[in-house]
Parts: C-alpha cells; sequence; structure tokens
C-alpha cells in the first residue's frame, strides 16, 4: 500500500510542476520521454552518490550500481542469444 501512496504523491508533485512550466497533460511525447529519462537517471543518484563518496572513481561506481543495465535493460541481441540458450538447454533436458 505503501508505493502506491508514494507514487500517488510523486505523480501529484509532477503534475504541479507541469502546471507550474504550462505544460498539458498528457506531456507531448518529447516531453514524456525526457522526462522518464530523468527519472532513470535520478535513480541511479543515489547509488552511485554512495559509491562516489565512499572513494570509488566514477566509472567503477556506475558499474557497481549495474547503472547501464538498469537504465538501458537487456539489449536485443543479448535478449534473443540468452533465450536460444535456454531453449538449447531444455531439449537437452528432455533427450
Amino acid at each position: 500500500m505503501r508505493t502506491y501512496l508514494l507514487s500517488l504523491g510523486a505523480g501529484l508533485l509532477v503534475g504541479v510542476i507541469y502546471s507550474l512550466l504550462n505544460v498539458r497533460s498528457p506531456a507531448p511525447p518529447a516531453v514524456a520521454l525526457l522526462g522518464l529519462l530523468g527519472m532513470l537517471l535520478g535513480e541511479q543518484i543515489i547509488p552511485v552518490g554512495r559509491q562516489l563518496l565512499a572513494g570509488t572513481a566514477l566509472q567503477l561506481a556506475w558499474r557497481q550500481s549495474q547503472c547501464t543495465a538498469h537504465m538501458f535493460g537487456a539489449l536485443p541481441g543479448r535478449q534473443a542469444q540468452a533465450g536460444d540458450d535456454r531453449a538449447a538447454n531444455a531439449t537437452e533436458t528432455r533427450s
């Protein structure tokens, strides 16, 4: 329940900011996509910041926090390859 209330609160905050910027909702696609990118980047600030405060270099902090995988997900070629490997393993198990 807490997650739903926090999500509602974040949505209200964004709605107020949109109103202050005179952006109508739903936002134009470019504005919405930039907002989503900002959300993804914002999620990474705390984990990377903790690593940086611990004295880790930025590139290493980025890798240790697994930011690339979180922001960009599995790339299509890698995802398809992993699926093919699982299918091959399942076939071998049945034999």
